[in-house]
Order: structure tokens, then C-alpha cells, then sequence
């Protein structure tokens, strides 16, 4: 008989077909099994729409009735944008409920609510790998800020550009292309003005088709010029400045259709802090940083990186750009640790992903 993780194994694969179109909801999968066979499936397609819970039951129909359902997160149990899974659950007279970690979210009470309704009740299958899953939801329901990726790309040597400037391209399309996937997934991608100078980046997705993510720029000045590729689309730019921007620049960007945000400047530049909670209102949950050095230096001064992605190509460049800036380090002792290290070939090259 298949055990209790292999299910859970499955709703948790399922659920990974949500990221990029539920935030900010959970991305959640569910099963539905009865006499050791699989009867319904179903996963959160997309943010508005009908949940996990409710596609399985819908997909399981009749059979439903006295089998056991499988979900990597709590069902919830009040009304959102839809109404409470907890109730479908019950009126399809699903006998056994197994999930696999708690929603942090305070309003979400569907394990308890089930337990009181008389129904078979587990949670904590997988739990490690649930939250995993969820790091996303789990950090920006808890502090309602954003989920902060540093996405690095360098030579073995550990150069982002060579000394004029240079850095199209250091590693492979594969690489490329994943960290297109990682745009479309996350709400938004955020970089420095000196990158968007130097580059002049899209930052779309479209080595892989995918949504393209809003484009935070970090302009204390706000030098950015009106030409740039990133402000083809105006609606889906948010540039975030100081008070040192002047009010024509300003104006101009607004009637464009982009949303500039001045906050208060730390050390003359902006303050990331402010950023993310600023971001985290408007409902971003999660943010991957794409440079440049200083940008990058700064993000892991000030706390606000959680996740860190190196990717390092088998090529050297000799004098050139380092990828971070401005740490301040002078020990070797006193360096930034990551934690949890895993690592994986991306193509030709070697991606290194690790937390703060």
C-alpha cells in the first residue's frame, strides 16, 4: 500500500504547478483517494479561483464520499475570495483529512474546523518539505513583507563583468532560462540604477513565454532615463527614489504611467527596509534582486535578502567586477555564513543556493 508521505509526495508536485499565478495565496495541491486509488486531483490554478480542495472534490465527484483527502496546507475555513474549503470538504462527505503543515496565516483554522466536525483528522506529513514549498507565503504572512531572493551570476573567478563593463553573457542559456522561470514565478524583480545604465535590461520572462514580473528600480537620484527598456511597460515599473529626485522627473514618469516612491534616504541612498514593507503593502510577496554590486551589497547590509542563488560559470575574466559591494568585512571570521546549501548543475554551469 502506497504510505501516507507518497501521497503527500504528490499534492506537494501538484501544488508546484501554482507558483507564479496564486500570489498572494499559498500554493497548494490536494488528492483524493479511496480503497488505495488515486479518484481526484486538483491544485490552486489561479489567485481568485477556485482553491485545490474544490477542483480534487470536483474532479473526484461522487467517489468522494468517505475517502481521504491529501493537502500540503490547512484547508481554509473562512470566506476570502472564495468561500470556505472546510465546508465543501464536509458536504462531500470526505471521511479523512491528512495535511501537511499548519497555515500561518491567523484567520485560516481549517484543521481545527474539520477536527470538530467529526472528521479523521492528521497534519504534519511532510511538514519540512510543505514549508519548503511555501517559504513564499509562510515569510509574507507572517511579517507582510516581501520574500527576498539574490539571484548572482559570475565567473569562476568571481566577476559579474570584465573591466570595461562587459558582462553579456557570463553564464550559459540554460542558466538563463532558469532564472527566466524564477521572473515569472516570483511578483517582482528588483535592480540598481548602475545595472539598468550599463545593461539596459528587459527583465522579462521570455526565454520561457512566462508572466513578466513588476520591475522595481533603486534610482536615489532617479538618473534613469526615459529611453530605457524596462519602461516599456509603465503600469508593471515601480521606481523607488529620494527626495534628492527632482519634481519635472517626477511628473514625467507619473504621466508615463509608472509609480515612483520616495522615501526617506539612508546615507544618502534609499532605504531598503522602508522598500519592503512598502512593497509587502501592495501585495508582493516575493522579490528576486538581479544586481548590480552595490544593490547587492546593500540588500544583505540591511537584512533584507532571505534566499541567495550564485550561479558560477567554468570561465575566468581576470580584473573585473566583483558581484557585492560595500560589506564592510574586514575578517574572514566575521563573514556571512549561508545556511541549508545545496547545489546543482545548470548546464554548464554550477548553481549554488543558500539562506541567510
Amino acid at each position: 500500500m502506497i504510505s501516507h508521505k507518497k501521497y503527500m509526495e504528490i499534492a506537494i508536485n501538484l501544488a508546484e504547478k501554482s507558483r507564479g499565478y496564486v500570489s498572494p495565496n499559498p500554493l497548494v495541491g490536494c488528492i483524493i483517494v479511496k480503497r488505495g486509488k488515486i479518484v481526484g486531483k486538483g491544485y490552486h490554478k489561479k489567485y481568485g479561483q477556485e482553491h485545490a480542495e474544490i477542483n480534487a472534490i470536483k474532479s473526484a465527484g461522487k467517489k468522494a464520499n468517505n475517502a481521504t483527502m491529501y493537502v500540503n496546507i490547512e484547508p481554509c475555513s473562512h470566506w476570502g475570495k472564495t468561500p470556505p474549503c472546510t465546508e465543501k470538504v464536509v458536504e462531500a462527505g470526505i471521511r479523512e483529512v491528512i495535511v501537511g503543515m499548519e497555515d500561518p496565516n491567523p484567520l485560516v483554522d481549517g484543521y481545527r474546523e474539520l477536527k470538530f466536525r467529526g472528521l479523521k483528522t492528521r497534519i504534519g506529513i511532510l511538514r519540512e518539505q510543505a514549508k519548503k514549498l511555501n517559504e513564499v507565503y509562510i515569510k509574507y504572512a507572517k511579517s507582510k513583507k516581501p520574500f527576498v531572493i539574490l539571484k548572482l551570476a559570475m565567473s569562476l573567478d568571481g566577476k559579474i563583468a570584465t573591466s570595461t563593463g562587459d558582462s553579456k553573457y557570463i553564464t550559459s542559456r540554460e542558466a538563463r532560462t532558469y532564472v527566466h522561470q524564477i521572473r515569472n514565478d516570483v511578483d517582482a524583480v528588483m535592480i540598481g540604477i548602475n545595472t539598468i545604465t550599463r545593461d539596459n535590461p528587459l527583465l522579462d520572462s521570455r526565454l520561457i513565454k512566462g508572466k513578466n514580473p513588476i520591475k522595481v528600480i533603486v534610482d536615489s537620484t532617479l538618473k534613469i532615463s526615459e529611453k530605457s527598456k524596462v519602461l516599456k511597460d509603465p503600469s508593471k515599473v515601480i521606481i523607488a527614489t529620494t527626495k534628492k529626485a527632482l519634481k519635472k522627473k517626477i511628473d514625467k514618469l507619473h504621466q508615463k504611467g509608472v509609480t515612483v516612491l520616495i522615501l526617506k534616504p539612508k546615507k544618502g541612498l534609499v532605504d531598503l527596509k522602508e522598500l519592503i514593507k512598502e512593497l509587502g503593502k501592495s501585495e508582493i510577496t516575493s522579490i528576486m534582486i538581479e544586481g548590480g554590486a552595490e544593490l547587492s551589497g546593500n540588500a544583505i547590509k540591511e537584512g533584507i535578502v532571505n534566499k541567495i542563488l550564485m550561479f558560477t560559470a567554468p570561465k575566468l575574466i581576470g580584473n573585473g567586477l566583483g558581484p557585492i559591494k560595500n560589506l564592510g568585512i574586514k575578517k574572514v571570521n566575521k563573514a556571512i555564513k549561508l545556511k541549508n546549501i545545496s547545489t546543482k548543475n545548470i548546464g554548464k554551469d554550477i548553481l549554488v543556493i543558500g539562506y541567510l
